[in-house]
Parts: structure tokens; sequence; C-alpha cells
């Protein structure tokens, strides 16, 4: 971290020196020329900016309630799901424990590579659905059109598939509760935490993550113990599945091409399963002190990877053989809940009673969270949208507490497709929806890096030091052009099975391709009917939204905690 403070060493200027060359310096200031070109560094960088934008991203309503605590844990709620505890089972099926660990190891990088681009783009600029309002300023409105609609449909389309997750979790006990009624208890539970107030959020999240911590740590430290001898059978395996069966195993082909092949889909399923620093940005624009708060939650993600996601997929080839019976058959049959988890497969091979209830109870609030964080993070995506002027005007209205009532309701009308699920075959159909934009993510990787290599141009061109900045990552640009590459050609592999022989099947190649067309398609039509341009790296407008966020700072009181739990929660996490 360095100073926001003057800085003109090697022919630069900071940020806050070129605030005083026009009208934005202060009220009143400047020629009637000089006010034209107060939003940026130049008169002619507004011109490529439509005037409902300028017009909607004066309007944000929301407030900034969400406390350091509750960014830390919503960034390790957002990287935490179900696939850490379950489906990585698929992949040490498919690769073997040597490909999962190699494949989830290397992924963590290309995430890191991703963080370091959203961390220094949102320090500096902490407003709401950052990612998309940068993508429309620093490259083309349409480019920001075609990443705010993506991100949405993604986030709103993940909401009834955790819904169906959790139902299908709680029937792992029993079938007596009617699916239906788990499906409208859940939508219930997530229209109040998201409706009443933003701290209700930010609360229900900061446990269940907290829990989701609390499981993983556990289960890494159950990983040791029971490798060690520490079971009921005495059974002190270690690293004995790395040697028979063996660390690698082959998929659709025999030799090192299968190897490979199987290598390569568990680092498609390592492309799927880690996420973070999206969720961790979203939240920029409502939480307090904005700019102390978020690089904390950055820097954090590199610790959350390497202890979650590393030594999870670490844990599991330790725990169970790639040619396990018991979880393949779990896997082929869609066993209900954590039956399917290698980790609950280990406990029954290892005669562990009681364990598997629990774990399947934290699964379900593993699920239960990342639906909350999906309401959450598609309604903010939508809200700013409305914000700058690419969705209907409606969405804007928030409450008196700052919520996005509108938004909310939209996102859990989406939600409502989780009554599919009260029929099977209609269940199929909704895993069509999710395949239908499982490569959203990727293509939201990649627009962050893209964006972040237009704003650092855009700081060059202008001659704005990054020295000046809130806070400077580490390994840039490379990191953004390895990211990049990275997510990039990923989105592209998700389905590449289709190509091999024998493999072709119209529904997965549509399931797999169809959002990596229909974005383009996006961008193409916005920019055709709004006749946007790419913004030149001079021109593009880095100082937006800049007082304010710094006026916010100065004069940032931090409000007491409300009791001695709260107190004692702030010094843990803050």
């Amino acid at each position: 971290m360095v100073s926001t403070g003057l800085d003109t060493a090697g022919g630069h200027v900071s940020v806050s020196s070129l605030r005083g060359t026009g009208a934005g310096a202060g009220a009143g200031g400047g020629s009637g020329d000089e006010k034209k070109s107060a939003g940026g560094p130049t008169a002619s960088s507004l011109e490529n900016f439509d005037t409902a934008s300028v017009s909607a991203a004066a309007a944000d309503m929301t407030h900034r309630r969400l406390k350091s605590r509750h960014i830390q844990l919503i960034g390790i709620g957002g990287t935490i799901g179900t696939a850490l505890f379950v489906s990585i089972g698929r992949g040490l099926l498919n690769g073997g424990p040597g490909s999962l660990f190699l494949a989830f190891t290397i992924w963590c990088f290309f995430i890191l590579a991703v963080t370091l681009c959203m961390a220094e783009m949102v320090t500096y600029l902490p407003i709401s659905s950052p990612f998309i309002t940068f993508a429309g300023r620093y490259v083309d409105e349409a480019f920001g059109f075609a990443a705010g609609w993506n991100f949405f449909i993604f986030e709103a389309m993940m909401v009834p598939f955790e819904i169906t997750a959790c139902n299908v979790i709680i029937h792992y006990w029993s079938n007596a509760v009617p699916a239906a009624a788990i499906i409208a208890i859940i939508l219930v539970l997530y229209c109040l935490i998201n409706v009443l107030a933003v701290q209700w959020y930010g609360e229900a999240e900061f446990w269940s993550a907290l829990g989701k911590t609390i499981l993983i740590v556990g289960l890494i430290i159950f990983t040791f113990v029971v490798m060690l001898g520490g079971n009921p059978l005495g059974d002190r395996f270690g690293f004995r599945y790395w040697k028979e069966p063996g660390a690698f195993t082959e998929l659709y082909y025999e030799g090192t091409l299968g190897k490979f092949l199987g290598f390569l889909q568990c680092l498609i399923q390592a492309s799927f399963t880690i996420a973070g620093p999206d969720y961790v940005s979203m939240a920029a624009g409502e939480a307090e002190n904005p700019r102390v708060v978020m690089p904390r939650a950055f820097n954090a993600v590199f610790y959350r990877l390497t202890t979650f996601f590393v030594l999870g997929s670490l844990a599991v080839g330790i725990l169970v053989p790639y040619n396990d019976v018991e979880m393949a058959a779990a896997f082929k049959a869609g066993a209900p809940g954590a039956a399917a988890s290698p980790y609950v497969v280990a406990m029954n091979r290892l005669q562990i009673r009681v364990l598997p209830d629990i774990v399947n109870a934290m699964v379900l609030t593993a699920a239960f969270s990342a639906g909350n964080s999906y309401v959450y993070c598609a309604s903010r995506s939508l809200y700013g949208l409305a914000l700058e002027g690419k969705a209907p005007a409606l969405f804007r209205t928030c409450t008196k507490k700052g919520v996005p009532i509108y938004c909310v309701f939209v996102v859990l009308a989406v939600g409502l497709l989780g009554f599919l699920q009260v029929s099977n075959d209609a269940a199929i159909v909704l895993q069509w929806f999710v395949n239908l934009v499982t490569a959203s993510q990727l293509i939201n990787f990649s627009v962050i890096c893209v964006t972040y290599l237009r704003f650092y141009r855009a700081l060059h061109a202008q001659g704005i030091s990054r020295d000046s900045l809130p806070y400077k990552a580490m390994l840039q640009p490379y990191a953004a052009w390895v990211g990049l590459a990275g997510c990039f050609v990923m989105t592209f592999v998700g389905g590449y099975t289709v190509f091999l022989p024998g493999q072709w099947d119209i529904p997965t190649f549509l399931f797999s391709y169809t959002m990596i067309g229909v974005t383009p398609l996006l961008f193409v039509g916005y920019k055709i009917f709004m006749r946007t341009k790419f913004h030149r790296a001079n021109e593009i407008d880095l100082l937006k939204n800049l007082d304010e966020v710094e006026e916010y700072q100065r004069s940032f009181v931090p409000s007491p905690p409300s009791n001695a739990l709260n107190r004692f929660l702030d010094w843990v996490f803050g």
C-alpha cells in the first residue's frame, strides 16, 4: 500500500494532482471550458459516454454498511462451494490424485493473476458493480454491456441450481419433507436476507462462510490424522493410494495421451470450481472504509486459495483411491447430499460414524451460502447495469436501507426455476440451464484482465504513476496477460470432449459453447445500436466518481460495535 499523495517523480503525476486541473478540483473553479472537462483528464474523454450512463451513475443509493469482517468472509464464501466437498471427487475419478493436485495448484496461479487485476482497480475506485462499470469505462461501453449481462445471467442461473442442491442435500437424511416445501422455504429465506438490509446479507454470509471455513480446515486436519493411523482400523495408509493404484489415471485413451486428458479434465474442473475475486469486488460499493478493507480481502485470496483448494485437492487424493467403487457408484447413481463426497467415502471406508452426517450438514450450509451469494451478486450486477444506463431505470430503485429491491425480486423470480426439481424430468432441464452458463465465469475473468490492461495503459498514457494508487499490485501487467491467456484458452477447452472421435453430442456442444457465442453477440449488437467506440488510452475517464470516494474516506468515522461479540469479531477480522 502506498499513499495517494502528490508524486511527480519521473515525469509522472498523481491522481490527486490531476484532479486539480479542472473544475472538478473545487466548486466554482475554472472557466466554462474547464468545467466541460471536469469528469476526466480531457474534454473529449466524455464524448464516448452516453448521457444515460452519466446521469445514472450519480444515483447510486446503496449504503456502505458491510464491515471488514463481512468482506473478509464474503471472499471466503465466494470461493468455497459444494464443489470443493463433493464434486471434486469426480476429478479424482477422471485424473487421479496427481492430476487433481497439479490442476488445482496450477489454476490457483491464474486466479491469483485475475485477483491482482481486480484488487488494483477496485481499491482505486470502490463503487457498485465495479468490474462491469470498468469494462464499459476503460474499454468500450458495448464491452461493459456484454460483460454485465453475461455476469448477471451466470449469477442468476446459479441461484436455482444451488436451491436444488440444498433440496438434494436435505434428502440425504429423509424424503419426508416435499421438495416444493424445501424450495419455497429457501426462497423466502433468501428474500428476507437480501431485502431487509445489506447487513443481514453480510451477517448471514459471515456465519455461513465461517462454517465452511471450519469445515474445510477440519477436513484437512482429519486427513492428516487418519493418514497417520488415527482411525478405528488403525490403518497408517499415508500416500498409499498415490502408489497403488497410482497418482495418474487414463481417460478416454490409454498411455500418455489418456493421462494427459485425465489431467485436462481435472484442470477444467478446477477452472469452474475456484473463484473469489469477483465476489469480493461486488461488495465494494457497500463496504465500509473500502480503501482499507478491500486490499485486505484481496490479499487474503492467495492464502485461501493455497489452504482450501491446493490442500483440499491433496487431501482428497490421500483419502480415496481414484478407482474407489463406492465413490464411482455414488456419482453414477446421483446419490443425494454428501454421499459422493470423497471425505464421506473415506469415513465409510475407515468405519467412522456420525462424522458423515456432520459433513452433510455443513455442506448444506455451503450450498445455502453459495445461493445467497449468487442472489446478492446477481442483483448488484443488474443494479450496476441500470446505473450505467444498460438496464431499465426501474432497477435503480433502492429501499431506504439501500437495497435495490426490484433487482433482488428479479433474481428471486429466476430462482423459481428451482421448482423444476419437483419433477425429475424437469430437473434435467434445470441442469441444462446451468450448463448453458458454465463458460460465463471464465469469460468474466477474461473481461477483468482485458479491462485491467486498458486501465494500466490509461495510467501510463495520462502520466499517472501507479505508485500513487492506494494499492499497487505486483507483477503487472504480466499477471494480467497470464490471467487472460489462461482464462481465454480454458473458455474454449471446456467442451473439448465433443470433438474426440465417437464423442460428438449436440446438447453437450450447445451447453459448452452457447454463452461463448451469446456474449459477442451482445457486444456487437449494443455497439451497432448505440454506435459506441473503443476508448483511447489518453481519453479514458480515470477520475469519474473519484472525488466522492475520497470524500467518503476523509470523513469516514467507524461505527462502534453493537455488543461484545461484534467487538470481538471486528477485532479478529478487522
